[in-house]
């Protein structure tokens, strides 16, 4: 049985695989088509890190005690459905939902946030920044589950228990509702949102932090968009990426998700509507 295997072999997954591999872990990495060929050449690694790993690669996932998905978002159910045998699942993936989506598969589930920061460009991992993973149980894990999931990946990466995993997980959609589908439209490194954009990103904050607050948690989502905003300014958003390949957006488990909250609680989120209709005509043009 492997120690752990990655579903989902883009930038996080790539990254994470390599840290893993070089920590000495048992690691697979599962991709397809093109990545699935790149991968068997070995992570190669630029950016904070320049490095290359040979890795155990497979277009599809084996036994496990530890599966972390990286998939996009859309692609959570088909990954989830494909994994028959783990002991522990775990999500880092951006928006709000894919938990629940596994957690129809796997018995014993974690949630994850993560802030490290990489892109892929031709097959290679660029790694852009340094972060934390906090992870937290979502259903069926016991307290010693989650420290000895934290104690194995803390050989290879930055992790920590969060205290409250759902409420992290809504906090960073709230700053990718903010700062990925105004990138995304307007075609804009992520520093754009301090200058130009931020009169936007000003009345998407407000109605971020107010289905969040009918929902008991007190952010300030301004804040923490400028936080983020400022420490990859240099970054081009996952959206904006997805966007400038044609490729299919993750704004359903983002920005969909606060406009089906919104609605729901009766709050205006008008704002994030329009952006959400922006980005969805955008990925129709494709």
């Amino acid at each position: 049985m492997r120690e752990v295997q990655i579903v989902g072999a883009g930038a996080i997954g790539s990254l994470f695989g390599y840290m893993f591999a070089k920590a000495g872990c048992d690691v697979l990495l599962v991709a397809r088509g093109r990545r699935l060929e790149e991968l068997k050449k070995g992570v190669v690694v630029d950016g904070l890190v320049k490095d290359k790993v040979d890795v155990d690669v497979s277009d599809k996932p084996e036994k496990a005690w530890l599966t972390i998905f990286a998939v996009k978002s859309y692609d959570t159910e088909s990954a989830a459905r494909s994994v028959r045998e783990t002991e522990l699942a775990l999500s880092v993936q951006n928006g709000i939902g894919n938990e629940d989506i596994i957690s129809k598969y796997a018995e014993r589930v974690l949630g994850g946030v993560t802030s490290y920061a990489a892109n892929l460009k031709d097959g290679v991992v660029v790694y852009a920044g340094k972060g934390v993973t906090w992870i937290g149980n979502w259903k069926g894990c016991r307290e010693d589950e989650v420290k000895d999931v934290v104690n194995f990946m803390e050989k290879a990466i930055d992790v920590r228990v969060a205290e409250d995993i759902v409420e992290m997980k809504w906090r960073k959609a709230a700053i990718n509702a903010v700062i990925n589908p105004l990138t995304a439209i307007t075609r804009k490194k992520n520093g754009a949102i301090l200058k130009e954009l931020w009169g936007s990103a000003k009345i998407l904050c407000r109605e971020c932090k107010l289905v969040l607050r009918s929902m008991g948690y007190d952010v300030n989502v301004e804040e923490e968009v400028r936080k983020v905003a400022k420490l990859t300014a240099e970054n081009r958003s996952s959206m904006l990426q997805d966007v400038e390949r044609g490729k299919r957006t993750e704004i359903d488990a983002i920005t969909g998700k606060f406009v089906e909250e919104g609605k729901k609680r009766g709050i205006d989120v008008r704002a994030n509507e329009l952006v959400y209709n922006l980005v969805k005509a955008m990925e129709r043009m494709h």
